[in-house]
């Protein structure tokens, strides 16, 4: 069977079963001995479906299921083993689907989600109500830990601040891996100021969090750069709002790392204690 992963030829198609005469008394769906055309298209699906011939026994289950919609008189009796091969094969869909929109070291979404998603929810905008924030989280100096302590700490530095990010967040939001170690968090439905809340308490939850449990003199921190926009803007696509939280990421780090820039009516400041303690050096890769 062709893409069903059993590694056989596909087999040679059933021939369909004869065209009985049809008996006025009987609504059409009776053969001359009595049999109705359901429980011939069952019967044949229960053969086939016993020699693993999947995709013809659901077409006689669809004929059989067809012939119910018209006269509504019974219904078909799924074989077992179908049932449990089709419950199967829509399990083994699924994960398919799952595997291909995640990142397989942290378990967060992939690029190829983040842009469908962000697609999706732009085209959705009507609905938002306060607009939609995108942060993009960059760890500091990770190169060094990689350096320090190799890729393997390297790694679970990674999966453990996924994991963070991903505490808390609303129901609507999300976490997905967007290059190496930088992520975004997509925040729909939020407004400006608390966007930036949640994203200078990601911020705080990373630096505080007790790293040299997984190896002695580890420290993490992450710059993040968080573009807002309300919902009467959206509408020019997602890569200006990436462009946007790219170029304040950038300014993030230029100003001394460890802090969450952002702008309101034009200017560029950071978020929480980065505030009082540094002057900001603006990028000039930010979109306006």
């Amino acid at each position: 069977m062709t893409g069903l992963g059993r590694g056989i030829a596909e087999p040679e198609p059933v021939s369909d079963p004869p065209e009985w005469a049809v008996h006025e008394d009987t609504g059409g769906a009776n053969t001359p001995d009595g049999t109705s055309l359901v429980q011939l298209h069952e019967s044949i699906a229960t053969l086939l479906a016993s020699r693993g011939q999947w995709r013809q026994a659901y077409q006689h289950l669809r004929s059989a299921l067809e012939l119910i919609h018209a006269d509504k008189t019974e219904a078909p009796r799924i074989p077992e083993q179908l049932r449990r091969e089709v419950d199967r094969l829509r399990r083994e869909h699924a994960e398919a689907r799952e595997q291909s929109i995640r990142d397989s070291l942290t378990a967060s979404y992939n690029r190829r989600y983040l842009d469908q998603r962000l697609v999706t929810l732009l085209a959705d905008r009507h609905t938002m109500v306060g607009g939609l924030a995108v942060a993009l989280v960059d760890l500091d100096w990770f190169k060094q830990v990689n350096d320090t302590f190799g890729h393997l700490i390297g790694d679970r530095v990674l999966q453990r601040v996924v994991d963070l990010l991903q505490d808390g967040l609303p129901e609507d939001a999300f976490c997905a891996r967007y290059g190496g170690e930088e992520f975004a968090l997509v925040l729909p439905g939020v407004d400006g100021p608390t966007a930036v809340a949640m994203a200078e308490a990601a911020r705080i939850k990373i630096e505080s969090y007790p790293w040299s449990k997984i190896v002695l003199g580890l420290r993490v921190t992450v710059s993040i750069g968080i573009a807002h926009e309300p919902t009467l803007s959206l509408g020019s696509g997602p890569e200006r709002q990436l462009r946007q939280a790219d170029g304040l990421l950038y300014t993030a780090k230029q100003s001394g790392r460890n802090a969450v820039a952002y702008r309101v009516g034009g200017r560029t400041f950071l978020a929480g204690p980065a505030a009082g303690r540094r002057a900001v050096t603006e990028s000039k890769a930010l979109v306006y």
